[in-house]
């Protein structure tokens, strides 16, 4: 069984960083972080292949988002920087063994945290 924790969010001003934690259990080939905003669906963020590290962002958050993972601590974590009001959204850690498939689509994800509301006012 693979179980996710997310930890790190907060509230910030408009241009503020925070920084995200997602503690793992169990192997897994990819983590991705989702959110969703008031009245908006569900939409993929930032990802890691954990095999190699490679990352991949949405459009959105390119150049204002990283995301690094800690082997030995089993962490994934999403740094997100010069944040904006459109970001505000309940953010949630999703883990699958497939490397098949759009990263952006929820469905790949058979392992989710219970979320972390980041929240950034202007």
């Amino acid at each position: 069984q693979v179980q996710r924790l997310e930890s790190g969010g907060g509230s910030v001003q408009a241009g503020g960083s925070l920084r995200l934690s997602c503690a793992a259990s169990g192997y897994t080939y990819r983590i991705t972080w989702f959110r969703q905003g008031p009245g908006k669906e569900r939409e993929g963020v930032a990802g890691i292949y954990t095999g190699d590290g490679s990352p991949f962002f949405v459009d959105s958050v390119k150049g204002r988002f990283t995301i690094s993972q800690d082997n030995s601590k089993n962490t994934v974590y999403l740094q997100m920087n010069n944040l904006e009001p459109e970001d505000t959204a309940m953010y949630y850690c999703a883990a699958t063994q497939r490397l098949d498939g759009d990263w952006r689509d929820d469905r790949m994800y058979p392992y989710w945290g219970q979320g972390t509301q980041v929240t950034v006012s202007s």
